[in-house]
């Protein structure tokens, strides 16, 4: 079956026209509902202006999937061979000490090469060039278990959104594309990774306080239950959350869509897709066009980490498994386990 013949696009952007080619346009990228290449291509074309205040300047992995969602998808987290001269690199330390030159979007036409490539979600650092070590976004990721839906995500998202008053931030919401909520913050780039990863987990464990049946910073699974986890990893260094505008890699094509508090409770996940968003869009505007207007402080969160850690006992948590061993940090043995080796010493 053919798939078209190569197209070549003209972008616009601040250094001036650039031609991006797409090859196969009409290969089909989700088949449960036919969207082809192209159809992803001019959904980035139309979302462009809003998906670039988020990607600006930010060192960015490509989750590409070169065969549409059919097929397996790869993070490319360096700068591909062969990539034109204006899809400019920033360089990022891995946690292993290692460091990579990342895909830094600062025009439209990046977005397109990109999706020539089989990207659908992109997943920016949290930091901007030229400080790559302090994040100026703080991340929260809820994220349904098993037994839980959206709508158990969106309650602890009003419960957090609460908690981030009392500690004298803004958050604003987005859909994940999948069951989940992500709720992003603009912050003051002051803090290094670690006490931004310090926040979110205080910030978590109030959360848990309020809603112990339905909310959970449990890092083993086996500890979660049926309840929605506040995923403080994902502020981690090298760990990212698909961005607001991203494809997400299911049949429905979702994306992840920004939306004003007061609509959380009245969505659907799917309500959002490479053929509703670009509609969408251009009636209701980007909700978060407004986030860069007020860069807040995680002091209040900081002292509350420190207060649990001094009043509770409650320090560090892990991290992933591929990090190096963290200062602090607990044993990287899931709770059963360990109580069974306690068992037999």
């Amino acid at each position: 079956m053919s798939r078209g013949e190569a197209l070549e696009l003209t972008v616009d952007g601040p250094a001036g026209p650039r031609a991006v080619r797409v090859s196969s346009p009409d290969k089909v990228y989700f088949p449960e509902r036919g969207i082809t290449k192209r159809q992803v291509v001019e959904y980035y074309l139309a979302v462009a202006e809003p998906l670039m205040r988020v990607l600006g300047e930010r060192p960015t992995t490509l989750k590409r999937f070169p065969d549409g969602v059919a097929g397996e998808p790869f993070y490319a987290k360096r700068v591909p061979k062969g990539a034109p001269e204006w899809v400019q690199p920033v360089r990022i330390t891995f946690p292993s000490g290692r460091t990579a030159e990342q895909v830094c979007p600062t025009e439209p036409a990046v977005l397109i090469w990109a999706a020539n490539l089989g990207t659908l979600d992109f997943h920016p650092w949290p930091v901007r060039r030229p400080d790559v070590d302090h994040p100026d976004e703080l991340r929260i990721d809820l994220d349904p278990q098993p037994g839980t839906d959206f709508h158990d995500a969106v309650r602890v998202a009003g419960v957090l959104r609460e908690v981030l008053d009392e500690a004298g931030m803004t958050g604003f919401a987005k859909t994940s594309g999948g069951r989940g909520i992500h709720v992003l913050v603009r912050i003051r780039p002051e803090w290094d990774f670690i006490d931004v990863r310090h926040a979110v987990i205080a910030l978590g464990r109030e959360v848990e306080r309020r809603l112990p049946e339905q909310a959970t910073v449990a890092w083993w699974k086996e500890q979660r239950g049926e309840r929605v986890f506040l995923d403080y990893n994902q502020a981690a260094r090298d760990r990212t959350v698909a961005s607001t505008w991203s494809v997400r890699g299911t049949p429905r094509a979702t994306v992840s869509f920004p939306l004003d508090w007061a609509d959380l409770s009245t969505v659907d996940p799917d309500d959002f897709d490479v053929l509703t968003v670009p509609g969408l869009l251009a009636e209701r505007g980007d909700s978060h066009a407004s986030m860069d207007e007020n860069a807040f402080g995680i002091e209040t969160a900081l002292e509350w980490y420190a207060r649990d850690e001094r009043d509770h006992g409650l320090g560090e948590m892990p991290y992933p498994p591929d990090y190096p061993k963290m200062p602090g940090e607990p044993p990287r043995v899931q709770p059963s386990k360990a109580r069974k080796v306690d068992g037999e010493g």
